[in-house]
């Protein structure tokens, strides 16, 4: 039976990852956390065979918490599972250490094998991340590069809610921000990207596949 820890910030989707858990057998739900930091802790004292963790947490990002996990537990395996598909989030996980990607709006049963999967050991991504992985290899051998390495985690998410189309407001909302942390982001985003506003970044953006 693999130990999980579950690291998620919003109380009614963890509740609905124990439902989850408890359908299957080769799992037991030890330790539930709300934010980075705790997930560090009861990664460390509890020594889980699989986390689930998000990325967007209220203390720190996913990825801190990834990264920290590896250096006290590094026979824990990490899940991410998180509502963001660009390129930046996928890559900093897993240059963090998780072995496994998933979206939060894969089915149960798809869920369930990912689990499976990264608890063996294996690599395990949702159909969209291993698309955007592909897209990703094939431009790197190309010599395209990384799709705006010039901007944070958090600019990258901003900028795909530009290219969506998206207002700060909208934008805020998605990512649990303040309109204005959006605005100020906006602003950088279209200085790094020496273009005229956010509509030219949104194109960029779209134009080059994020």
């Amino acid at each position: 039976m693999t130990r999980v820890l579950v690291v998620e910030d919003h109380a009614v989707f963890r509740a609905g990852l124990a439902a989850l858990l408890a359908t299957a057998p080769e799992f037991e739900l030890v330790g539930e956390a709300g934010t980075a930091a705790e997930g560090v802790r009861l990664a460390d004292e509890l020594a889980p065979g699989l986390v689930v963790m998000d990325l967007q947490l209220p203390d720190a990002s996913g990825v801190e918490a990834i990264r920290a996990i590896g250096e006290r537990a590094p026979g824990t395996r990490v899940l991410v599972l998180t509502m963001f598909d660009d390129d930046r989030s996928v890559f900093d996980a897993m240059r963090a250490g998780a072995l496994g990607y998933a979206l939060k709006g894969s089915a149960p049963e798809g869920l369930l094998r990912a689990m499976r999967s990264v608890a063996n050991g294996e690599a395990s991504f949702s159909a969209p991340i291993a698309a955007r992985m592909q897209r990703y290899f094939a431009a790197r051998v190309a010599g395209e590069g990384i799709l705006f390495e010039e901007l944070t985690e958090r600019e990258h998410q901003v900028l795909a809610g530009l290219a969506q189309g998206l207002s700060n407001r909208e934008i805020a909302r998605r990512l649990g921000l303040r309109p204005k942390t959006v605005r100020n982001h906006v602003s950088t985003i279209v200085g790094k990207l020496q273009v005229a506003d956010r509509h030219e970044a949104g194109a960029r953006a779209r134009e080059r596949g994020l």
